[in-house]
């Protein structure tokens, strides 16, 4: 399992690269915080632990950049799935 993460805008993004069950590649996985007065005691505006309907990518770096790129154009977009 790999990590990253990242700040934009008002949120916190962090990201996952889990290996598959199968051992046939990595699921790319998403939270996202809305961070408040510097903290992210605000609570979680996101979270999905198997984008792309649990598509397996070759690697991590790719699962990681997928679930960077996607919790990006959410918070940019100002999508209505997040919470807050």
């Amino acid at each position: 399992m790999q990590f990253n993460e990242s700040l934009e805008g008002d949120y916190r993004i962090y990201v996952g690269a889990v290996e598959s069950t199968r051992g046939d590649g990595y699921i790319a996985a998403m939270v996202l915080k809305r961070m408040q007065g510097g903290a992210t005691d605000a609570g979680v505006a996101f979270r999905d632990d198997s984008l792309a309907c649990g598509y397996r990518w070759p690697s991590a770096d790719e699962a990681l950049q997928y679930a960077m790129n996607r919790a990006r154009e959410l918070i940019r977009k100002r999508s209505p799935v997040l919470a807050c």
